[in-house]
């Protein structure tokens, strides 16, 4: 093999229509699924596939027969009562989102969580009531229950109109819930899970913030304690300030003192847990320490009589017997119950994935719509109002040690329990405290406002059609997704780009053109190098497809390989400081006859030291992750070595979907996989500059101008400067083009015409010392004097005419590397 000592090569072929490069090297003519194909597996029908079908319906059967009650059960006792307690809280304080008694909040989160418990694939999330969901059901009650007017369509559905207000109201919520769940149940049964994809992160995220607020100034009335009615017209945040602002000196002073003491020691103490979380054994649960010491006070020193402030008062114990929505709503509400379907679902997705990305468990889209809608339903029939999941519950959920959904039943039961023997407690609570509960969960909202400038400097449409567009949309009383804006939106990216045919490519002809390896059945793919090619832009709507494509062109799941390495090199170091794996020059020896593999669950901070490479500074010497492994250690092999990502279809890129392609990147790189992007534009490289793209693992280097500059320079680094390619057959080719004495490209009449395609040589280096050579531009050849072996010159057509051919045993042609090398 001959080493290059220069990076500069030329390439022999002819000049290829692409039909005629597809007739000289035979392109298959494959056959393409049709929909009817891809539909015909599913309409089929036997004793497995309903077994199957049975199986997926109910997630619970899956788990529940592998719960490790030894070591599980005591941690999801610990998180579920820690959960349970907070659940209570929260369904007492979003209560006061929907404008209904608190009571109502506590079905919220007893009902849907048994529901989900059963039917639902996340193991980590606490399901019960949101913030932005209970406002939104609030913003549908304002509206048909408007105070102090009767709601109009209840004398046509024969409800007695001395129902009083809070009881109408009642009926709305849970009706709209029912709806929700429906439209929940109808988009899990049809298979479209997907759609939840077309909410991108900073739609999401703009509208969650502008909820926010107006879930802030929705408050504002408690905290004070004024009169203010209820607005659901456009732009109806502006009439609420107005009318609070106009009652500011009727404000109670011990509900404003007392909601601000807990407002600021809530958010203090919520900054604590999450700055010192990985020391913290529990985070402090200080929404519940707070409502037990303003119910001791408010009792103490009788705050209703002394001070007139305002208390949640007495509540029924039990529960009440279920009822029927009314159909008459379902026809004002079905746009509110569409959006409510779609924004819960999107929310306590995003939450599932992190946790299962996490703790590397599968969930399923489809089946988590379907938990959802018979939450919603169940709940709805038993009067509660919309459920998702809260990100602080299932962090509380987490951090205690939750392992699976039994953690969820367990808060349920609490709840249970608070609702059935101590409500009574909670009677002197101040509402002002449940206002500064709720207005403390949207810590974390609120906080995305400092995106805001962040988002503009990366991506200025991005920033206009997701931020504006959501918080407008929310101050205008509408505009949530699935309003007319946002649909619009969606569908003009639900087409263009979802599935794109990624595919793999390879080496076609031995010379500098890469096709779909599929559609040649004469192909060289080096060893150990991955080519992928996307045909389409990357934007949040297809950047899991992208993701997922990626990983399956590959073989393994890089961040899967890195938990499994650091997990056993943990696990190394540990034998080795015991004394029970020792390394010698033949590698690790066992000392122990008693080593296993235990596949230990980790808790929350050690899972998130598995996605960050370890590096193996206390070993004597690193570790070959392809070699036998002790202890019984498994973990996967890999045979990539280089990834080239083939971008020249790439034109555009949004702000949501770089983070994910940098998380893949940085993935393939932990596991000392070489990543090359090739063919991208430059303004694509410049906004991934301006948006931070770069740091230490995934540099700006990484980028060559076509798929063979990639490739040899990937062979070249993983060969220590020489490329090695396999052996191919001896074949002489017609002359293929010509240089001119300066270096150019010329016609048929050119002086040296180069036929030479099968093998990568220097013409340095065939000539020796003793031959006479003739210079042509950069290039030298022979004239009529014989070449060493294992080359052989002949000439033709006159002395300055050479053809090249190779032996068998040398390596394909991909260039002429000038003057000196090859690769």
């Amino acid at each position: 093999m001959i080493e290059p000592l220069g990076n500069q090569y030329i390439v022999a072929r002819p000049v290829y229509t692409e039909s005629t490069f597809s007739a000289d090297h035979r392109k298959l003519d494959r056959h393409h699924a049709t929909v009817l194909d891809r539909l015909r597996p599913c309409c089929r029908c036997s004793s497995k596939r309903i077994k199957t079908i049975g199986l997926s319906l109910l997630p619970i059967t899956s788990w529940l027969p592998a719960y490790r009650l030894k070591e599980w059960l005591l941690s999801d006792v610990v998180s579920g009562i820690s959960t349970g307690l907070v659940a209570v809280l929260q369904g007492l304080a979003f209560s006061l989102l929907v404008n209904i008694p608190p009571e109502y909040g506590l079905y919220a989160a007893f009902f849907p969580v048994v529901v989900y418990f059963f039917f639902g694939t996340s193991r980590h999330i606490s399901v019960g009531p949101f913030p932005v969901l209970s406002m939104m059901v609030g913003a549908v009650v304002s509206r048909l229950v408007p105070d102090p007017a009767t709601f109009l369509g209840m004398a046509a559905a024969g409800t007695d109109n001395t129902t009083s207000l809070d009881q109408q109201r009642v009926v709305v919520a849970s009706t709209v819930t029912v709806l929700a769940g429906i439209i929940q149940l109808a988009l899990g049964a049809l298979q479209v899970g997907f759609i939840v994809i077309y909410l991108s992160q900073s739609l999401i995220s703009g509208f969650t913030t502008a909820a926010a607020i107006h879930v802030v100034v929705s408050q504002l009335k408690f905290m004070l304690q004024l009169k203010v009615p209820a607005h659901s017209d456009p732009f109806s945040i502006f009439k609420v300030l107005q009318s609070v602002f106009t009652q500011i000196e009727d404000t109670n002073v011990a509900d404003l003192v007392t909601s601000v003491i807990i407002l600021v020691v809530v958010f203090l103490v919520k900054e604590v847990n999450q700055r010192f979380k990985a020391k913290l054994p529990v985070p402090i649960p200080i929404e519940l320490i707070m409502t037990v010491i303003a119910a001791g006070v408010s009792y103490s020193f009788n705050f209703k009589d002394r001070f007139n402030v305002a208390v949640v008062g007495k509540m029924p114990s039990g529960f009440q017997a279920p009822t029927l929505p009314d159909m008459n709503i379902f026809q004002a509400t079905i746009g509110d119950g569409f959006s409510i379907a779609i924004v819960g679902f999107a929310v306590a997705y995003s939450v599932a994935s992190v946790y299962s990305l996490k703790y590397d468990y599968p969930i399923d889209g489809n089946q988590e719509l379907i938990a959802f809608g018979l939450s919603n339903i169940f709940g709805g029939s038993f009067k509660g109002f919309a459920i998702s999941t809260s990100l602080s519950r299932s962090g509380v959920q987490e951090s205690t040690g939750g392992k699976t959904q039994i953690a969820g039943i367990l808060s349920a039961i609490i709840v249970m329990i608070v609702t059935l023997a101590i409500l009574f407690l909670l009677e002197p609570l101040q509402k002002s405290v449940l206002a500064a509960l709720a207005l403390g969960n949207l810590k974390g909202m609120l906080m995305q406002f400092a995106e805001i400038r962040s988002l503009w400097r990366r991506d200025k449409y991005d920033c206009v059609t997701d931020e504006w567009e959501a918080v407008n949309g929310r101050l205008r009383g509408g505009g949530h997704p699935g309003s007319p804006a946002t649909t619009s939106r969606l569908s003009s990216s639900v087409l263009p780009g979802r599935s794109p045919k990624c595919s793999v490519l390879a080496n076609v002809g031995q010379s500098n053109v890469y096709k779909n390896r599929k559609d040649y059945p004469e192909i060289y793919e080096p060893e150990g190098v991955r080519i992928f090619r996307c045909p389409s832009p990357i934007y949040f709507a297809n950047i899991d497809f992208f993701k997922k494509k990626l990983i399956d062109a590959v073989g393994f799941d890089p961040v899967r390989v890195l938990r499994k390495r650091n997990r056993a090199l943990k696990k190394i170091k540990k034998l080795l400081k015991k004394g029970q794996l020792q390394l010698t020059p033949k590698g690790f020896l066992c000392t122990s006859d008693n080593l296993k593999d235990s596949d230990d669950e980790l808790d929350a901070h050690e899972a998130e030291e598995l996605d960050r490479p370890i590096g193996p500074s206390d070993l004597p010497a690193d570790i070959d992750w392809n070699a036998d492994l002790p202890a019984n250690l498994v973990v996967p092999k890999i045979d990539t070595h280089s990834l080239i990502l083939d971008f020249a279809a790439v034109s555009f890129l949004d702000v949501s979907s770089m983070r994910g392609l940098k998380s893949i990147l940085q993935a393939f790189v932990r596991v000392n996989v070489e990543v090359y992007i090739t063919g991208a534009d430059g303004d694509f490289i410049e906004k991934l500059e301006r948006c931070d793209f770069f740091d230490e693992e995934v540099k700006a280097s990484i980028f060559f101008l076509t798929v063979h500059d990639a490739v040899l320079h990937a062979l070249t680094k993983r060969d220590g400067g020489v490329s090695k390619l396999p052996p191919f057959q001896e074949r002489v080719c017609t002359p293929d083009f010509a240089l001119r004495r300066n270096g150019a490209l010329r016609n048929r009449e050119c002086l040296v015409r180069l036929s030479f395609i099968h093998s990568i040589v220097s013409i340095e280096h065939l000539l020796r010392a003793e031959h006479c050579t003739e210079p042509v531009g950069e290039f030298s050849v022979t004239r009529n004097r014989p070449v060493p072996s294992p080359y052989r010159a002949y000439g033709l057509e006159g002395e300055t005419d050479v053809q090249l051919t190779a032996p068998s045993d040398l390596p394909p042609p991909f260039f002429f590397k000038k003057k000196t090398g090859i690769r």
